[in-house]
């Protein structure tokens, strides 16, 4: 089977910068994640939410679904590398592929949860906002199976159809030999660009309906996960790649039917969560731990001289009363040069005064002063007093 037309196959898919190797699978994969924290960046912001909490939360996710993925594969597949034939050593080299989505998702949802925790926001809300972003990185970590020439379809004698080099090409019980139905067949199904722009229609679904229906408390992420599945299933029953079947369904089969069952429960059982919406809840700003952002536990008031005199100011003034009766609190409407020169020297006018009249404090005066300090503070404006050493 030789079509006219045909998707060329790519002639490798490692490329060596002196002894570092780069695999375009792994470009790929990272391209996927860039692709996603932008996009959940930016649906972030518009929400309200944070800058820089999609990467935060990344951190945590990224990591998780890695292992998470690669666990899934390597478990589904586990006579691959813990059969008869199998080399166990294999399991830890991701770069030769093998990641399950459904393993990536499941785990790098545990490692989400624990980043937005840290960060104290909804969680909820964080996966309403980063849905379109993260089956969009998907799809384009499935142009790494293109580049290894890896989990592609039945034979296709269309246009459309992607050749297989012969060394790629399906081999009898995983041996070296070429299955013979397979042998003279080039072109096959490219499942790769199927699913691809299967997820580039998810995400503009779940991107409409969440502005036509809004989408709230997780029901824009439960969609994206219910659209995928849906292709997820057709699309894996065209791949011929060896699998493990239950009850004549391949298990990533079972796996989507599952959890595209789930989604649909979650959406219907959250149709009238509408109020209240989703609160985008950050951590305050400079709180050093949690999102309460109150002040540290440790922090004491304020208790010296300076402050009490602050404090005590407002009563002052209100003891006193207005003096000159005009409602102002200040009580003086002198020119600005005089209320300035009497500051610069508070002692001097009272001095003259006294040199003046010719008098001086009585008794009863004075005992007056001793007993009640405070009240000749208050009718006496407060002097600014200079500032010396130890004082």
């Amino acid at each position: 089977m030789h079509p006219l037309a045909y998707i060329p196959s790519p002639s490798q898919g490692v490329w060596h910068l002196g002894p570092i190797p780069i695999r375009a699978y792994a470009v790929m994969i990272i391209l996927g994640i860039v692709v996603a924290v932008w996009l959940g960046e930016r649906r972030w912001a518009a929400r309200g939410g944070t800058p820089g909490v999609v990467i935060d939360v990344a951190v945590w996710a990224v990591p998780f679904g890695l292992v998470g993925g690669r666990l899934y594969h390597v478990l589904t597949d586990y006579q691959r590398y813990f059969g008869s034939d199998g080399d166990p050593v294999r399991a830890l080299e991701i770069w030769r592929g093998g990641l399950g989505v459904w393993g990536a998702i499941g785990l790098g949802a545990v490692g989400a949860i624990i980043g937005c925790r840290r960060r104290g926001i909804s969680t909820l809300a964080l996966a309403d906002a980063v849905a379109p972003g993260i089956v969009l990185a998907q799809g384009i970590g499935r142009w790494g199976n293109y580049w290894n020439q890896e989990l592609y379809g039945r034979p296709l004698d269309a246009f459309w159809a992607i050749k297989i080099d012969e060394n790629h090409r399906p081999v009898l019980d995983g041996g070296p030999a070429l299955d013979p139905k397979y042998a003279d067949v080039a072109t096959y199904h490219p499942t790769f660009l199927y699913e691809f722009l299967w997820c580039l229609g998810v995400a503009v679904l779940v991107i409409w309906a969440e502005r036509r229906y809004k989408l709230t408390h997780g029901r824009a992420f439960a969609l994206y996960v219910a659209a995928y599945t849906v292709g997820r299933g057709w699309i894996e029953a065209l791949r011929i790649d060896e699998a493990h079947h239950v009850l004549g369904l391949r298990l990533n089969d079972w796996t989507s039917l599952i959890l595209l069952l789930g989604a649909i429960g979650y959406i219907y059982w959250a149709r009238n969560r509408d109020e209240p919406l989703n609160v985008v809840v950050a951590m305050a700003e400079g709180a050093s731990d949690g999102p309460s952002g109150d002040a540290p536990a440790d922090a004491e008031p304020d208790t010296s001289e300076d402050a009490v005199d602050l404090a005590k100011e407002p009563e002052s003034k209100d003891e006193s009363g207005d003096e000159d009766g005009d409602g102002d609190e200040g009580g003086d409407d002198r020119p600005a040069e005089d209320a300035a020169a009497e500051t610069e020297d508070p002692g001097d006018e009272t001095a003259a005064a006294s040199d003046e009249d010719g008098d001086e404090p009585n008794a009863a005066d004075a005992e007056t002063a001793a007993a009640d300090p405070e009240a000749e503070a208050a009718e006496e404006p407060k002097k600014a007093e200079p500032v010396t050493d130890g004082k």
